[in-house]
């Protein structure tokens, strides 16, 4: 398995394990302590779920088992690709870290880096399909003989 592929799986696991650890803390927050958390913790939550572990995870994969691109194909870009995973990775943290903060504080820079964060994550997105787009294709297939 590549490097880069490697780093998106061990970071969609690492996202997995902060989502599923402060889910747990607001369903005790909820239910134990009898103290309703604010509703940007559960955004959080589910944005290092969706996006930090399912999106990042079927990133990686995808780009690890999509057809290789031809030799003389010049569309796809691995460089690309290593930067599509830094730009995910640090808009998710980013806009999770705000809306965490974002719960607890009116403090509106921390609801314009929750937004950039959004963007970011939608940047991402687009820069991996454009990347990849080419990528889903039949592989070439030689006539049966006659």
């Amino acid at each position: 398995m590549p490097p880069l592929i490697r780093r998106y799986v061990k970071t969609s696991f690492a996202f997995l394990l902060i989502g599923l650890a402060l889910g747990g803390w607001i369903t005790v927050s909820q239910f134990v302590l009898g103290a309703y958390p604010p509703r940007l913790w559960i955004t959080a939550h589910v944005h290092l779920l969706l996006v930090g572990f399912m999106l990042m995870i079927v990133m990686g994969v995808a780009t690890w088992m999509f057809p290789r691109p031809a030799r003389d194909d010049r569309r796809y870009r691995p460089e690309l690709a290593e930067a599509v995973y830094w730009v995910m990775t640090v808009a998710t943290a980013l806009r999770a870290a705000a809306e965490l903060l974002a719960g607890t504080t009116p403090a509106p820079a921390v609801r314009w880096i929750v937004a950039a964060g959004g963007l970011g994550q939608l940047a991402g997105a687009v820069l991996f399909v454009a990347n990849m787009w080419f990528r889903v294709r039949m592989p070439q297939v030689a006539p049966p003989p006659r």
